[in-house]
């Protein structure tokens, strides 16, 4: 049982999901490999059952695998950001729900299906999103989860989207490999995401995810997880083109993301290195965030829609929605063998 209470869970041969209702998020889910060895890559944050995490309620109290953000993002202070940052930022913003409404309220499940599991969640009157419809469908023939989510908007709206992609890492340093796929540009956080935990140079722009700008002038190996020391940090890579693998080494399998680079066309990655030291992260979180995005770094809403130094680049950083014409987002979880 999550913060929310309800869950809802679908087994086929090559597995069992899980979905919570609180945030819509893929809970434990286990994967079936064509050798027989079953695999958990989705991510499950270490306090999902103590009382305080739970009590407080949102989405770090149910912190699991995999949700969809709309909007994502949420403002954090202008101070040492770059000017060309600080332009589009707005220190006076009002914060709204951490990566919007969908992550911190629970959803509600609807068609009773033997081949997937379908739930959604109305919006508040005063948003501009009216309502989110999320299906999880495991596919017969592999282990491998298709999921579609559809965006409806009750004006025309311009939001940041992303697919907040959680998963687990070895606990041996070095034990799993990111690959992503072809990707135009890599940019370091132009900001600091937590002063205690630094790794990456500030504001910095990268071609190889192994060869990044680091704090001290080094280059850093953004591929290798985990890493032997405490970290927190954001990447972004723009112009991606919809494909990104995990190989865990010390399990013998491949995470395979897939999704619509059209919508969405860059990727955050997070971190979450035992970089946090406050409660309930409590110096202990570890796990990588893989989210497909249409947004910087993150960042609030409004400064996804303004003109940013991504998006002066060439990089979209929301995305457009109609009222009349929903938007559907189509995306794969796969595992297979390493």
């Amino acid at each position: 049982m999550t913060a929310g209470g309800q869950s809802r869970a679908l087994a086929w041969r090559h597995g069992v999901v899980s979905v919570e209702a609180l945030g819509g998020m893929i809970g434990p889910t286990m994967f079936l490999l064509d050798d027989g060895r079953p695999v958990s890559p989705l991510h499950v944050a270490p306090w999902f059952d103590e009382p305080d995490a739970l009590a407080a309620g949102g989405l770090i109290a149910g912190l699991r695998g995999e949700w969809p953000c709309v909007p994502f993002g949420y403002p954090m202070p202008s101070a040492g950001f770059p000017a060309e940052w600080q332009a589009v930022m707005d220190d006076d913003a009002t914060p709204g729900p951490v990566h919007g409404h969908s992550s911190n309220a629970d959803w509600t499940f609807t068609d009773a299906r033997a081949d997937a599991i379908t739930l959604a969640i109305d919006y508040p009157q005063e948003d501009a999103v009216s309502r989110l419809e999320r299906v999880v469908r495991p596919d017969p023939q592999a282990p491998a989860l298709d999921i579609e989510l559809t965006v409806h908007a009750r004006r025309p709206v311009r939001e940041p989207i992303a697919l907040h992609g959680c998963f687990r890492l070895p606990l041996e340093a070095g034990a799993a490999r990111l690959a992503p796929g072809r990707f135009a540009t890599g940019r370091t956080h132009p900001g600091r995401v937590e002063p205690e935990a630094p790794l990456f140079a500030a504001d910095r722009r990268f071609s190889s995810l192994a060869e990044v700008p680091g704090i001290n002038g080094q280059t850093v190996d953004a591929t290798a997880l985990p890493f032997d020391a405490a970290v927190e940090e954001l990447l972004q890579l723009d112009g991606i083109d919809g494909r990104f693998d995990l190989v865990n080494t010390a399990e013998g399998y491949r995470m395979r993301l897939s999704w619509d680079a059209d919508i969405l066309p860059s990727v955050l990655l997070w971190y979450s290195n035992r970089g946090r030291s406050a409660p309930p992260w409590s110096s202990r979180h570890l796990c990588i965030g893989i989210e497909p995005l249409c947004s910087p770094f993150g960042l609030a809403p409004a400064t996804a829609r303004a003109d940013s130094p991504i998006a002066r680049a060439g990089t979209p950083t929301a995305v457009a929605l109609d009222p009349d014409n929903p938007l559907t987002i189509g995306y794969r979880i796969a595992v297979d063998a390493a």
